[in-house]
């Protein structure tokens, strides 16, 4: 049997890209594939412009396959590059 999470268990995790190091940030929302319910990324915020003061760059979003650990604070992702979005408008 797999392992149960909810979905407020991935909320505010910290990402980090084991492949660079480079911590991506945290966990703010998922993606869920409509067919099958299933969970297909993780979105995170892009970081902040000169201080917050300029917005955000693109959000990152984490193809669930790309995740290597699930850990209690932390979620190790290998991806030898991140994967951007568009923001919303």
């Amino acid at each position: 049997m797999g392992m149960e999470l909810r979905l407020t268990d991935l909320h505010y995790r910290e990402v980090i890209n084991a492949s660079t190091g480079e911590r991506l940030g945290y966990v703010s929302d998922v993606m869920i594939n409509g067919d099958d319910g299933r969970i297909s990324a993780l979105v995170v915020p892009g970081p902040a412009k000169f201080f917050g003061l300029l917005g955000r760059e693109a959000d990152y979003v984490l193809p669930w396959e790309n995740i290597s650990r699930l850990g209690e604070d932390i979620i190790l992702i290998n991806s030898t590059a991140a994967v951007r979005r568009k923001k919303r408008p």
